[in-house]
């Protein structure tokens, strides 16, 4: 099953709604990858959402609505606990400059992820079947997102030994999350919170900007 008309449509009306433009081969890429998720979906359940036409909103816009925040950032990425590849398979294809190391614990979902990589021949990606406790890097990342990975505390405490003071932790959220603000855990702040829009979703979300604030290297 291919990735259809209306869903093309619907991906560059979006995009245009984000002000965000899609260069030609980028916009074959991400229908390329909806399709195989579509494919895949089927027999490896990588995402509760069936509905092609939601895929696109959903996962798609969803993962393009933080697009503006990625790029401020630095060029080595982490997706952590990145599943189907939201949003990290989006932003690689969005960022071919910027390297996305993307990362999950279920072999189905990273053999997936790999042949996203190998058919998309996206050079700029590197899959890991780990759990984020096995994660090791010589250099810390830049940048570290999820999206509904886990709470915020735990997401900040599981990653904490792959970034330092000058990493910026994303993580993409529905409705603000009060509850897990107040548990965050020592050494991290939130520093932002961002109202995202996208197009053809429904309900709330959010991006919260995290780093740390012990001074560590």
């Amino acid at each position: 099953m291919n990735s259809g008309p209306t869903q093309r449509q619907a991906l560059q009306k979006g995009a245009q709604q984000l002000q965000i433009s899609l260069q030609p081969k980028q916009l074959e890429q991400l229908l390329a990858y909806l399709a195989l998720l579509i494919k895949w979906n089927r027999a490896y359940n990588l995402t509760a959402v069936r509905d092609p036409d939601e895929m696109v909103s959903r996962h798609l816009l969803d993962s393009l609505s933080v697009l503006p925040h990625v790029e401020l950032g630095g060029k080595r990425w982490l997706d952590v606990g990145s599943g189907g590849g939201m949003p990290g398979i989006i932003l690689a294809i969005m960022l071919p400059e910027r390297a996305f190391s993307l990362l999950d614990s279920n072999g189905k979902k990273t053999r997936f992820l790999t042949q996203v990589k190998l058919e998309l021949k996206l050079d700029n990606v590197q899959v890991f079947h780990q759990r984020i406790e096995e994660h090791r890097v010589d250099v810390a990342y830049d940048g570290i997102i999820s999206r509904a990975f886990s709470s915020l505390p735990d997401f900040a405490a599981w990653t904490a030994h792959v970034g330092n003071s000058d990493t910026r932790w994303l993580a993409m959220k529905g409705v603000e999350p009060e509850d897990e603000l107040q548990q965050l855990v020592d050494g991290f702040a939130v520093r932002e919170c961002h109202k995202l829009f996208v197009p053809g979703c429904q309900g709330q979300r959010h991006l919260l900007v995290l780093n740390k604030v012990n001074g560590e290297h």
